[in-house]
């Protein structure tokens, strides 16, 4: 019977990063995947040419230069910035909320102490309470008039409820800047590589 000193369940990014360290230490390890493939949910394939995600798209991203660097002796990454857009009847806004996109519906708001105002304003009749469901908690981050244009129809037809019944943590996690920036992370790192993600693990 074979000895290994680590035995590893998924073959994905977190297993890939523990077996690449064991070995370099000189140890063994069995990793151990129910996919017929390697790299877990980051999993890419090439068709026509195009690296496609299996299981959606993934982008890393990090504010740690030594993760940065370690990642980087893998893979070439691009050099890919998330700045996603919502369509909402032909007219385009921007996400995460920012400036750009608290000027884009309200025209007049051109400061961030505009925006804030505006935000307080419509919010007033939730900032007295605690928000119990996403609805409240959304009108709290964002005001009423983004809330009803921006998030209440994709997040009632993503989840299949209504939004008063959905959880406030939900919305928390969407980032709210009062600053002309339409990178969705904080992060000074992230990229996607250029030849999948798959050659990570």
């Amino acid at each position: 019977m074979s000895h290994y000193d680590f035995l590893l369940v998924g073959a994905g990014l977190f297993s890939s990063v523990i077996a690449e360290c064991a070995a370099a230490k000189g140890k063994t390890c069995l990793v151990l995947e129910r996919r017929p493939h390697i790299a877990g949910n980051i999993y890419t394939e090439k068709i026509n040419n195009i690296q496609v995600h299996k299981y959606g798209a993934h982008i890393f991203h990090t504010d740690l230069k030594p993760v940065w660097e370690y990642i980087n002796t893998f893979a070439e990454f691009n050099r890919y910035t998330n700045s996603p857009v919502a369509n909402y009847e032909g007219e385009i806004y921007n996400l995460p909320f920012n400036m750009n996109t608290f000027n884009r519906i309200w025209p007049d708001i051109v400061t961030p102490e505009q925006a804030e105002s505006r935000i307080k304003e419509q919010s007033s009749v939730i900032t007295e309470k605690v928000p119990v469901n996403l609805e409240e908690q959304a009108i709290s981050l964002v005001g009423m008039d983004i809330y009803e244009l921006l998030i209440k129809g994709y997040t009632e037809k993503q989840w299949g409820r209504p939004c008063t019944e959905l959880p406030p943590d939900i919305i928390k996690r969407i980032p709210v800047r009062f600053i002309y920036d339409n990178n969705y992370f904080n992060d000074r790192y992230q990229g996607i590589p250029i030849e999948g993600d798959t050659q990570l693990s």
